[in-house]
């Protein structure tokens, strides 16, 4: 599975990354979590607001830091 979080570099941005690494790491999942921060890569995704989370290539989460347990949901487990 990959995993991206999109975002300038913001608390928010920041806070979504660890959330997300910190469920990977707790439930021992074969994810890799990268972080974009380019804003033309943004643009190119559609993604206009952040921070964004991109699972295996479909945007699932905009504009909000998810909870641990949405993201358990997302990644299902």
């Amino acid at each position: 599975m990959e995993i991206k979080v999109f975002g300038p570099g913001c608390a928010k941005c920041r806070a979504t990354y660890a959330a997300i690494g910190k469920v990977v790491s707790e439930c021992g999942l074969d994810v890799t979590l990268t972080k974009e921060e380019d804003i033309m890569e943004l643009l190119d995704c559609g993604i206009m607001t952040t921070p964004a989370v991109m699972v295996d290539g479909v945007v699932r989460i905009k504009g909000y830091v998810p909870s641990e347990s949405e993201i358990r949901k997302l990644l299902g487990v």
